[in-house]
């Protein structure tokens, strides 16, 4: 599936896919593109790539994402790590980072769910939405002394290997 044309495209929808079991729906291999805005800095940056959710023997999901972000026109190589670990139930998880430190929970029950991570002095608000089987995005607002942007990610379901 292409990614939508407009950024808004798929949240002005507001149907969200709620998602009895979390990690199940994530596992597997999603491409990915963000738009990362600072708003203070009048600049945006794109970062594109693919993010594999892989099963771990604790029975979470180790998520590896690799790309390519562009900013002010240079392009570098990116990637991050984070773990999905089992919530209370199965539609929730707890995401960390990859040295073990907490992130936020996850709750998709309804396909839509809200976050907050603080971070020093800066606060991220994370929204997430679910639109179907193959596709979801998320919109972190960070905000505080040392950042102000909005990060934008969607992704889409890879297909399946022929």
């Amino acid at each position: 599936m292409p990614f939508p044309d407009e950024p808004d495209e798929l949240a002005d929808a507001l149907v969200f896919h709620p998602v009895p079991d979390v990690l199940a729906y994530l596992a597997g291999e999603w491409q990915v593109a963000r738009t990362a805005q600072d708003v203070a800095g009048n600049a945006e940056g794109h970062f594109r790539g693919t993010t594999v959710f892989s099963w771990a023997a604790d029975g979470g999901l180790l998520h590896h994402e690799s790309g390519t972000f562009t900013w002010r026109g240079t392009p570098r190589p990116a990637e991050r790590t984070l773990r999905f670990l089992p919530g209370a139930g199965p539609a929730t998880a707890h995401v960390h980072f990859a040295d073990g430190r907490p992130f936020h929970d996850l709750d998709l029950r309804t396909g839509h769910h809200f976050a907050d991570h603080p971070c020093a002095l800066d606060l991220y608000r994370g929204e997430f939405e679910v639109y179907d089987a193959d596709r979801w995005r998320t919109r972190w607002r960070v905000a505080g002394p040392a950042k102000d942007l909005i990060l934008t990610t969607d992704y889409v379901r890879s297909p399946p290997p022929a």
